[in-house]
């Protein structure tokens, strides 16, 4: 099968794009043609080995995909050739990724695409929708009626996360560029305002008396002496972005509010997590509710470009969608997998 994926970590450079060995599934794996990937910043940050986890080598790239069971292992229950899944944890913690004609997933991170739902839009959605319910349900534990911030509520994880919190009844504040702020709006969101507004903050205390109950940053940004301003009593600050941010915690407010920091990266959640995640992600993908804004078809050999341009920061608010049949196909792929 043709696969791309890297024999060593290091730059995009490393990434191969070449015939590798048709996997086999395991008694509890399931056997996966991918019809779509895509690319995540995780995703280069395995690659490069700024985050450290378990891979085998070669390594296979990327952990989203959406396809068709080709072959389910006799452990492997309730699945059968033909239908259509998705999983959103492959590529880290030893399993191989998903940018291949074919990908063998476990059992407990596969699972069942909605009907009528179009591949390409789920693809697209899954790593952001699956951040975006570990944030607010699992860690912040978003209760219907406070107030959630979202900075940066224009890119992929930030409406991710408008549309969740409005649809399990907060109201959501959020920033985002002016020319973006309609397309917020259209999410959910009760306010917008221009992140670059010197008055930001004036206008968020104004919008949010109360204070704000839980304040998610998806772009990394990570103010916390504004945060910790900005916070209701026993608020909660969730940290998911901004890998190289060191910001200044002011402690003595911040304890005096009770206030909580969660941090947190979905590549450590759990299957349970991760199953309960994709409860929601499907329920609203099925409703219309989550879809991507832009998005890009390429094929799989364009992957080390592809590395590139999100490195470059060239992907902001747009989703590439990488189809292995958009190359020729491998023979093994043509024989029968």
């Amino acid at each position: 099968m043709r696969a791309a994926f890297v024999e060593q970590l290091g730059s995009p450079d490393e990434i191969r794009v070449a015939e590798l060995p048709a996997p086999r599934p395991g008694p509890t794996d399931v056997l996966v043609e991918v019809t779509a990937t895509t690319v995540n910043p995780v995703d280069t940050f395995v690659r490069s080995g700024v985050f450290r986890t378990p891979v085998p080598m070669p390594l296979v790239l990327s952990r989203d995909l959406v396809g068709t069971v080709v072959e389910a292992g006799p452990g492997a229950a309730g699945l059968r050739p033909g239908d259509a899944v998705w999983s959103n944890s492959l590529g880290h913690e030893g399993r191989q990724g998903a940018a291949a004609e074919l990908a063998v997933v476990a059992r407990d991170r596969l699972y069942r695409l909605p009907p009528g739902v179009d591949p390409e839009t789920a693809v697209a959605v899954l790593h952001p929708g699956g951040t975006a319910y570990l944030a607010l349900f699992t860690h912040a534990r978003l209760l219907p009626g406070e107030t959630v911030f979202v900075a940066g509520a224009a890119g992929n994880v930030g409406a991710a996360l408008t549309v969740m919190a409005v649809d399990a009844g907060a109201r959501v504040v959020a920033t985002a560029s002016a020319r973006d702020a309609q397309y917020v709006r259209s999410l959910g969101a009760a306010e917008v305002f221009d992140y670059r507004d010197p008055a930001l903050g004036e206008r968020l205390r104004a919008a949010c008396p109360a204070g704000i109950d839980v304040h998610v940053d998806s772009a990394g940004t990570n103010d916390l002496t504004e945060a910790v301003a900005l916070l209701a009593p026993r608020g909660r600050i969730v940290l998911l972005a901004g890998v190289t941010a060191r910001p200044v915690l002011p402690v003595g407010p911040f304890y005096m509010k009770d206030a909580s920091i969660l941090g947190f990266v979905i590549s450590h959640a759990s299957t349970a997590e991760l199953a309960a995640a994709a409860g929601t992600v499907n329920r609203l993908l099925a409703a219309g509710r989550l879809a991507p804004r832009h998005t890009e078809r390429v094929p799989l050999s364009a992957l080390p470009e592809a590395h590139r341009r999100m490195e470059k920061g060239d992907l902001r608010g747009r989703r590439l969608i990488v189809r292995p049949d958009l190359d020729a196909p491998s023979p093994s792929r043509v024989a029968g997998h």
